[in-house]
């Protein structure tokens, strides 16, 4: 009867990681009386702009990366392979670019790392997720990352239901069907099995792809803007938003923003 014990461990596996995945996707649903006149303005409205689209593809840190790469390409900043910022421009155009001036400080130089973390924890920044939660295009903070985080469980189960089912055909002193088959056992095994499946199936159609920052509402615009990046005449910049450092084509570059380290 040790089987029975392989049994219990799936079925808890699937029914905590299932109903986790539930109550996230439910925190990330809209209200049923509909979307605020705010959110369907930004919905039909205009383009993000490049903030906005660096956002909600990958959050505060993605806002920095975008800033230090606009003012490298526009001369305003140099960014050295050595992995240090100097500044050529001391004049901000927006609150970002400000934000990344002071973080360099009064020397006019400093290495990158803590002027992206400065920049990423913005003001500037904080106001940006703000306004784009309150209209209905990001997600709160966490939610997004809670909702990545149980499928990974759902799917972790489902995996962990597999390897169950095998030891349990393997364990001596399992119940068996006529003929020694073993088919109660796998029927027992898989419900669960279904279960875990099942609820991955849904979750891709109805929240999928499962972002951290983006909201169903600006994962749409945000598909536009990723569509003009991927054209023939995709601009750097938007590139840059929507994938992050990894776009940026000359190596020079993505080295001084620490290559694949710093990537988001």
């Amino acid at each position: 009867m040790l089987w029975v014990l392989f049994l219990l461990v799936a079925w808890g596996a699937a029914a905590v990681s299932c109903v986790r995945l539930c109550l996230a996707a439910a925190r990330l649903a809209p209200p049923r009386s509909g979307l605020s006149q705010e959110t369907r303005r930004a919905a039909d409205g205009p383009e993000l702009t490049l903030y906005e689209t660096a956002f909600l593809a990958g959050g505060p840190h993605r806002v920095a990366d975008l800033a230090l790469v606009t003012m490298h390409l526009r001369r305003r900043l140099l960014l050295a392979h050595t992995g240090w910022a100097t500044v050529v421009d001391p004049d901000g155009r927006d609150d970002v670019e400000r934000t990344v001036i002071r973080a360099i400080g009064p020397q006019g130089q400093s290495p990158i790392p803590p002027v992206r973390a400065a920049a990423a924890a913005a003001d500037a920044v904080r106001a940006l997720a703000d306004r784009l939660v309150a209209a209905g295009l990001a997600l709160p903070g966490g939610a997004g990352t809670d909702l990545v985080s149980a499928v990974r469980a759902v799917r972790g189960a489902t995996l962990l239901v597999a390897a169950t089912g095998a030891a349990a055909l393997l364990t001596p002193g399992r119940e068996q069907g006529p003929g020694g088959s073993g088919v109660p056992v796998l029927v027992w095994f898989g419900l669960p099995l279904v279960l875990t499946l099942g609820c991955l199936a849904i979750a891709r159609m109805e929240v999928h792809p499962y972002s951290s920052w983006a909201s169903p509402a600006g994962q749409r615009l945000l598909d536009v803007r990723t569509a003009a990046a991927d054209g023939p005449e995709g601009d750097v910049l938007v590139a840059v938003a929507v994938r992050g450092v990894r776009a940026v084509a000359d190596p020079a570059l993505r080295a001084a923003l620490g290559g694949a380290r710093n990537v988001r």
